[in-house]
């Protein structure tokens, strides 16, 4: 007969052992889901993410819409509910074969035990050959931590809108600045305090502002953009043409254009910017 020690006990039956063994997988699902409780609890406490990932996915021809379909359907939930937030998914406006979406994390651990779950889990299982067929690349991916510690995107609404919902007219902004070696320290207080000011007079308010998070991947399986410092601030705007006008009216600050010599040398390259669509389930938008 089988017999095992536990606690300076021993067990022989093999009921009393399938009892045991019940207990402990019992205890370990109990102690996996308090986790990830506490991670989806500490996104909500501390304004959505202390981690973000930008992810733009550069795909094969006319399968955007493919992709937009089965994400929407089967990847948001699901990693909501290994403590993850899907914080927005957009198209992009100039490149119709790009996916562009972002993902939050409580915190870098977080983030470890979050990536591992879903992607060992029972939906990656089913549908990620299906989602990664639509794909040419999906490494193009930004690391970030907001530069308010206490988090950002604390605006997102509550509930997010069913599946089959119309894609809102808003217009989303992601503008990235790459930072020369050097000057990522100080380049936050410089747009706080010589960027910002112009861009809310012309209507191109910074919702969130996020600089690069320097801890290395701790989810080698999914690489990124680790060598890149890199500053991105994102706005809404109702719609392309509130974006247009407000751009317009930027165009024609004196404070801005005085403003971009210095900016320039702060830059190891022009500023990007991603003209985003928000799908009809992104929170953000």
């Amino acid at each position: 007969m089988n017999s095992i020690t536990l606690f300076g006990f021993v067990f022989r039956s093999n009921q009393t052992l399938r009892v045991i063994a019940g207990l402990i997988v019992i205890s370990a699902v109990f102690a996996s889901s308090t986790v990830v409780a506490a991670d989806r609890q500490q996104s909500a406490d501390t304004g959505c993410c202390r981690i973000i990932e930008l992810r733009q996915y550069f795909l094969k021809p006319s399968q955007r819409d493919v992709l937009i379909s089965l994400f929407d359907r089967e990847f948001i939930e699901t990693q909501e509910a290994d403590g993850m937030r899907i914080v927005g998914q957009f198209t992009d406006e100039d490149n119709p074969d790009r996916f562009v979406w972002i993902r939050g994390f409580a915190n870098m651990d977080a983030r470890r035990r979050g990536l591992t779950a879903f992607y060992s889990g029972p939906t990656w299982k089913q549908f990620g050959k299906q989602a990664a067929g639509t794909m040419i690349d999906s490494t193009d991916v930004l690391l970030l931590r907001p530069v308010n510690p206490a988090g950002e995107f604390d605006d997102l609404p509550p509930v997010r809108p069913p599946v089959g919902a119309a894609a809102p007219p808003a217009f989303v902004i992601a503008t990235i600045y790459h930072l020369r070696p050097g000057t990522a320290s100080g380049f936050p207080e410089f747009f706080r305090t010589m960027l910002r000011p112009p861009l809310r007079i012309a209507g191109a308010v910074p919702r969130a502002t996020f600089e690069t998070e320097p801890t290395p991947n701790n989810y080698p399986a999914l690489p990124i953009r680790e060598e890149e410092k890199v500053f991105v601030w994102f706005a809404s705007y109702e719609n392309p043409l509130a974006y247009a006008d407000s751009m317009d009216r930027l165009a024609r600050s004196p404070e801005w254009n005085k403003m971009q010599s210095e900016l320039q040398t702060f830059l190891d390259a022009p500023p990007a910017a991603l003209h985003l669509r928000p799908t009809g389930r992104s929170l953000l938008r």
